[in-house]
C-alpha cells in the first residue's frame, strides 16, 4: 500500500497559523479572551491551559462496583466552558451518582449529511505521587512539557475538543454537517457507566451520528530518514477479562497436599503465559507494514512481518501487539494464613483479541487452562473499518496542511476504547487525537504510565489539525 500525502488545505478561518514552543516557566498562564487590541482567541492558544485545568482534577476511576463516580467536578468545568460561548448541552449522569457526561451539538450547513461524533473520556487511571517527579494532578508545564495523569489519556484530547468547539462557537463556524461533541465519564473501566450507558439508554443524544473520532490514533511515528508518519486508528482489538477459579482441599500445610488449588491455578495461568497465540494478518496491518515497506524501502516480508517492527522505534511495542492475541494474568489472590492451604483460588487475566478470533480465542485458552479451572468471561468485541472515504480524506488533508511531506497510514490499536460502545449504534469509528511527536519519545509507555506528559507543542499542534479537520470533515 501507498501511503497518502496530500495537499494542505486552506488555513483555518481564524488567522494565520502561529508559530509554537512550550514555555519555559512552570505553571500555565490562562488564554488571554479576544478584547479591543487583541488578536482573536484561537483553539490553539487555549488548549494548554484547558488541559491543565483538567489535568487538576482528579477523576480517578477505581471502579469499585456501585460506588460514586468521579468525573462529575470535570464534567461541570467542561459545560461552564462550552455555556460561556453559548452552547446548549445535555448534562447526564450515566446510571451511578457522580458519573458526570456532556453532550452539545453544533448544527451543520447540511443537516441532510450524517452527523460526525467526537469523543473523549474525563477519567483517568489512578496514580501514586510517590512515584512522580511532579505531582500527577497539578497539570504542570515545564521542559516544553505538561504533566500529569489524562496528559495523554486522554485529557489532552479533550483539551482540544472543547478549545475548538469554543472556538467555532465565538467565531461563528458553520462546519459541513452536526458536529456532536461528547465528554464521557467510566472509559477506564470499561465505559459501562459512561459510553455504553448512554448509548443504552440515552441513544437520541447521538440522533444522526454515521461516523466518530476519538482515541488513540493521529500521532506521528518518525522513522530512520527522518520521514513522519500518521497513524490512524481504523482498528481495536477486542477485550476479554476472565475470572478464573480453582478448588481444592483446605487443609494444614505441614501435610503433603495433591490437591492444593494455588498449585493448580498456578500451573494454568503459566501455560497461559508462556504461549503465543498465532500470528493474524489484519487489514489494517497488512496496509500498515506495505505503507512502511514503502517508506523506508525496505520490503516487507508477509512470512515473517515481525521482522518490520524495529523501523517503528519506540512505537514497535504498540504495533508488535496488533499482530496475534494477548492474555496476561493481572491478579492472582489466594489463602488467609501461611499454615493453611485454603480451599480456593482466583486469578484474573486480561485479554486482547483480534477482529474475527473471538472463538478461537476462547477455545484456545480453555484448552490451555485444562480441566478444573473455572471460567467466567467479559468481553468487549472488536471494531474494524476501511481506511477510505471522505473522512479519511479530512484527516490526510489537515495534518498535510500542517506537516508538509509527513504520511498517513492506518493502524490497529490493541487497547479498548469508547470506540466499541459507539459502534453498536451502528457509528463508523475512528481513533484520530492528532499529535506531532518528538521522535525519542516513547509514547506508548506513556499510557497508564508514571510522569505522563504531552509536549506543549503537540497538544498546540493537535488543536490546529483538529480545528483544519472540522472545518472540512
Amino acid at each position: 500500500m501507498t501511503p497518502r500525502t496530500a495537499s494542505p488545505v486552506p488555513p483555518p478561518e481564524t488567522g494565520e497559523t502561529p508559530e509554537t514552543g512550550g514555555p519555559a516557566a512552570t505553571g500555565v498562564p490562562a488564554a488571554a479572551p479576544a478584547g479591543p487590541g487583541r488578536p482573536p482567541l484561537r483553539p490553539w492558544d487555549e488548549v494548554v491551559a484547558l488541559a491543565s485545568d483538567l489535568i487538576r482534577i482528579d477523576t480517578s476511576n477505581t471502579a469499585d462496583a456501585g460506588g460514586a463516580g468521579p468525573e462529575r467536578p470535570a464534567a461541570e468545568y467542561v459545560a461552564a466552558k462550552l455555556a460561556e460561548v453559548g452552547y446548549e448541552f445535555t448534562y447526564v449522569e450515566a446510571g451511578a451518582p457522580g458519573r458526570g457526561n456532556v453532550v452539545a451539538r453544533l448544527p451543520g450547513a447540511d443537516p441532510a449529511r450524517g452527523a460526525l461524533l467526537i469523543h473523549g473520556h474525563l477519567d483517568v487511571v489512578p496514580a501514586d505521587p510517590a512515584e512522580w517527579s511532579v505531582h500527577p494532578f497539578s497539570g504542570e508545564v515545564a521542559d516544553g512539557y505538561l504533566w500529569g495523569r489524562g496528559a495523554v489519556d486522554m485529557k489532552g484530547m479533550v483539551a482540544m475538543m472543547l478549545a475548538v468547539a469554543r472556538g467555532y462557537r465565538r467565531d461563528g463556524v458553520l462546519p459541513p454537517r452536526d458536529l456532536v461533541f461528547a465528554f464521557v465519564s467510566d472509559e477506564e473501566a470499561g465505559g459501562f457507566h459512561g459510553a455504553r450507558w448512554l448509548v443504552d439508554n440515552r441513544p437520541e443524544l447521538f440522533e444522526g451520528v454515521t461516523e466518530a473520532v476519538g482515541e488513540v490514533g493521529g500521532f506521528s511515528v518518525t522513522f530512520a530518514d527522518a520521514t513522519r508518519a500518521y497513524l490512524i486508528g481504523t482498528a481495536e482489538k477486542g477485550a476479554v477479562w476472565l475470572r478464573l477459579r480453582a478448588r481444592g482441599t483446605a487443609g494444614h500445610a505441614s501435610l503433603p497436599h495433591d490437591d492444593n488449588p494455588v498449585a493448580k491455578l498456578a500451573a494454568a495461568v503459566t501455560r497461559l503465559e508462556t504461549h503465543r497465540f498465532p500470528l493474524v494478518l489484519t487489514p489494517a496491518v497488512r496496509e500498515l507494514l506495505e505503507g512502511v515497506a514503502d517508506i523506508t524501502g525496505v520490503p516487507f516480508d508477509e512470512a515473517d512481518p515481525e521482522a518490520a517492527l524495529a523501523r517503528f522505534g519506540h512505537a514497535s511495542r504498540l504495533i508488535g501487539a496488533s499482530l496475534r492475541d494477548t492474555a496476561n494474568t493481572t491478579r492472582f489472590d489466594a489463602g488467609y494464613k501461611a499454615n493453611v492451604v485454603p480451599g480456593t483460588a482466583h486469578a484474573e487475566v486480561d485479554g486482547r483479541v483480534l477482529p474475527g478470533r473471538e472463538e478461537a480465542f476462547r477455545a484456545e485458552v480453555a484448552a490451555l487452562l485444562g480441566p478444573g479451572i473455572e471460567q467466567e468471561w467479559n468481553s468487549l468485541p472488536a471494531v474494524e473499518t476501511a481506511f477510505e472515504g471522505r473522512l479519511v480524506d479530512a484527516m490526510t488533508l489537515s495534518l498535510a496542511a500542517e506537516d508538509p511531506g509527513a504520511r498517513v497510514l492506518p493502524y490497529m490499536l490493541s487497547a479498548a476504547t469508547d470506540a466499541k460502545s459507539f459502534q453498536r449504534l451502528g457509528i463508523r469509528t475512528f481513533g484520530f487525537a492528532p499529535l506531532r511527536l518528538p521522535p525519542g519519545l516513547d509514547f506508548a509507555a506513556l499510557f497508564h504510565g508514571v510522569d505522563e506528559r504531552v509536549p506543549v507543542e503537540a497538544l498546540e499542534f493537535g488543536a490546529r489539525v483538529l480545528d483544519r479537520f472540522l472545518r472540512h470533515c
